[in-house]
């Protein structure tokens, strides 16, 4: 079974892509670079390419042909990413089941996280008034 973390991704998809968000926004990695950087791991080439050709199938990752071999990047942000889980767990429901989830998060949020989401929401809302 593999280990599902926060963002829907397993455990290796994650490392891959931790790898890839540490690019600057134009960087990309060949498999070889990729596997290179998860040396500690002791993972087979082929599974670090089988990796990135799934991640790149689930659009997640860009690539493009460098001669005989792919180039990777992120296709989106860490943020970007953990917004898109969030609302595609939100999207399928009812709307009182989704108030009644928004209201529970908010419930178990810390004082920090209020916040944060006070401060967030005066920032979408001044964009929407534009």
């Amino acid at each position: 079974m593999v280990k599902q973390g926060r963002s829907g991704l397993g455990d290796l998809e994650s490392a891959v892509m931790e790898q890839l968000w540490a690019l600057p926004e134009d960087g990309w990695l060949s498999v070889r670079e990729v596997h290179e950087r998860l040396i500690d791991r002791e993972l087979a080439y082929t599974t670090v390419m089988t990796v990135l050709d799934r991640l790149a199938k689930k659009d997640l990752v860009a690539r493009e042909r460098a001669g005989r071999a792919w180039r990777y990047r992120a296709a989106s942000t860490r943020d970007q990413l953990t917004a898109e889980v969030l609302q595609s767990s939100l999207e399928p429901l009812a709307p009182d089941d989704r108030k009644a989830a928004l209201l529970s998060f908010l419930d178990n949020a810390s004082a920090d996280d209020l916040d944060v989401l006070r401060a967030g929401l005066a920032e979408v809302e001044r964009k929407h008034r534009r």
